[in-house]
């Protein structure tokens, strides 16, 4: 792994940090705890995974390596529709706060590394536009800290309107309190009240 964490201190912080997101089955017949399923997903999403059936196809290839390295402890591997009902449920508010959490733990053990810029960047989201609906394609900001390649936060909203992502950056740096930072953005950010943030 690129960067300066180790993939042990990751998987401890990571676990830890997925615990705290509720899980939305019964209590009973729990056979896959929450914390690893979200794990072995987002390890999936990050080996290019883009579907259930991906993520399921991946836990399937890979569950040795897995097992030995996430500390996984069931007896078997989930089943598609297990993996599918225990994703869709998923409280997506509270994922995305709980991985803006880590990846604030991540930033306090690098921070006495000196500046780092932090990249904002704004992106449409491919297939999201249904003209027949008029429904605006899904649009997509990340900040992104080159340091030790992480992205902190991501914010997105569906309006056509490229002011949106304006205000979209400054709501993004003022949620992760990161004022005071040095940022990188494209020249539609040369704002008066960008420089406030």
């Amino acid at each position: 792994m690129n960067g300066p964490y180790s993939f042990a201190i990751c998987h401890m912080l990571t676990l830890a940090i997925l615990s705290t997101i509720p899980d939305h089955r019964r209590g009973q017949g729990r056979l896959f705890d929450l914390p690893h399923v979200l794990l072995c997903s987002i390890l999936a999403v990050l080996a290019g995974a883009d579907s259930y059936r991906s993520v399921y196809r991946f836990i399937e290839v890979r569950w040795d390596w897995l097992r030995q390295h996430t500390g996984l402890n069931w007896r078997r591997k989930p089943c598609y529709t297990a993996l599918y009902t225990i994703l869709r449920g998923i409280d997506a508010a509270a994922l995305e706060q709980a991985l803006r959490q880590q990846a604030a733990q991540l930033t306090e053990l690098t921070q006495n590394e000196g500046i780092s810029a932090i990249a904002l960047d704004g992106k449409t989201l491919r297939g999201s536009l249904d003209q027949a609906a008029q429904t605006p394609a899904l649009q997509w900001l990340s900040a992104f800290r080159h340091l030790d390649h992480l992205v902190l936060g991501q914010i997105h909203w569906r309006d056509g309107d490229k002011n949106n992502e304006i205000a979209a950056a400054q709501q993004l740096i003022e949620e992760l309190g990161l004022s005071g930072q040095l940022y990188t953005l494209d020249a539609l950010h040369c704002q008066k009240n960008a420089a406030s943030c």
